[in-house]
């Protein structure tokens, strides 16, 4: 399941990785307008937007509980080694966000696992309980935000003005001053394009109040997935195949009719946020379970396959930053350069590539290795000693 998450996350970051900050929401704002750019926007935001997250942040719960109770197990302070882990990862996702991307995921996931931590020792139906409560924290939080966006529509006085302005910077078009600004930085030096970062990048710690929610309701699902044996495999063929044909096809008739009408309204923003961040958000977790119980079923077919996407999630840490990497040589100054150059229907051709590399060089590196490098860096750091690496 994590490998098939990591890769999916490219999937949906792809567009972030190539074009300004704003094209990730709206194909207004960058990137081409044609029916090509709005089929490929329709197509990833009814099979992918917020469920690969969302699986992501699921499995990362699941894995938090794991490693605590494996740690408590064999006599250790499972909490006390999970701290050591979220405050490594918070260090790694900092650089990651100033220094590579700004939509960066890592350093938001260390300070909500914090949060996560209090209830590591829930029964499998109060973290459930807990995770529909976070869900329902957080479409009233976005509601809110949304209502108040339509309220300022008419930008009758400068308080309306400026909250309709930021919005767009998000979720419409910005001013194309502004997305040229973004480009020529993303296409200067190292220096000039992480300068840009650290002044426009969303601050993780301000960021953990918008959306620690949505996040903290996907890592508890994850827990009480773990604790009941959802995600291990522990339920009969038959659950999860219920599970899938009941979650799987709701979530797509209600993104497909989210994202047509968000198509119909001519991408209007307050549209735009209200779709992806409001009415989706229960669609986002029904989405993410059915794949989920979907995934299980494919796995129980054993095969070579299954093994490359085992290998890939077991480095997905690797794999996730290392992505990363590969899309900088693309399109940063420092590599081809390409940031703003490339429309967005043809961004996803670049996908099946990277997903081919995750494929081969993951299976082939835990052929000789036990973690993967930024998995045995990790390890390393929080237990404050270089690890065991090779076989």
């Amino acid at each position: 399941m994590r490998g098939v998450a990591v890769m999916g996350i490219l999937l949906a970051n792809i567009v972030a990785f190539g074009l300004p900050g704003a094209a990730y929401f709206s194909p207004l704002a960058w990137g081409g307008a044609g029916v090509p750019e709005k089929t490929a926007w329709l197509l990833n935001f009814v099979f992918v937007e917020g469920r690969m997250r969302g699986l992501f942040s699921a499995l990362f719960g699941a894995s938090m509980l794991l490693v605590i109770e494996r740690a408590d197990a064999r006599g250790d302070n499972g909490a006390a080694l999970h701290l050591r882990r979220m405050f490594w990862l918070f260090v790694i996702g900092c650089l990651h966000l100033y220094l590579f991307w700004w939509g960066d995921i890592l350093a938001h996931y260390a300070l909500t696992g914090v949060v996560a931590l209090f209830f590591h020792q829930a029964r499998a139906r109060t973290l459930l309980l807990l995770a529909l409560a976070a869900l329902l924290v957080s479409v009233v939080m976005n509601a809110a935000s949304a209502a108040a966006l339509f309220a300022a529509a008419a930008r009758a006085t400068p308080a309306d003005v400026a909250v309709w302005n930021g919005f767009g910077a998000a979720f419409g078009v910005p001013p194309r001053s502004d997305m040229l600004n973004e480009i020529a930085a993303m296409r200067g030096s190292f220096a000039e394009a992480a300068a840009w970062r650290w002044q426009r990048a969303t601050n993780p710690l301000t960021l953990l109040p918008i959306i620690a929610p949505d996040t903290l309701g996907a890592m508890l699902l994850g827990m009480a997935g773990l604790r009941s044996g959802f995600v291990t495999g522990g339920w009969s063929r038959a659950a999860y195949a219920r599970v899938a044909l009941a979650c799987v096809p709701v979530s797509l008739a209600g993104y497909a009719a989210i994202g047509w009408h968000t198509m119909a309204s001519g991408f209007d923003q307050r549209w735009v946020y209200t779709g992806s961040l409001v009415l989706s958000l229960p669609l986002r977790m029904i989405g993410y379970t059915g794949y989920a119980a979907l995934l299980v079923l494919l796995s129980r077919s054993s095969g070579a396959w299954s093994a490359r996407l085992a290998a890939t999630g077991r480095m997905a840490f690797s794999n996730y930053l290392g992505t990363t990497l590969l899309m900088d040589l693309l399109f940063a100054g420092w590599g081809l350069g390409l940031f703003g150059a490339i429309g967005r229907a043809w961004l996803y051709a670049l996908v099946p590539p990277v997903w081919a590399l995750m494929l081969i060089w993951s299976p082939a590196w835990l052929a000789r290795y036990r973690y993967g490098p930024l998995e045995w860096v990790w390890r390393s750091l929080v237990r404050g000693r270089t690890v065991a690496l090779r076989l």
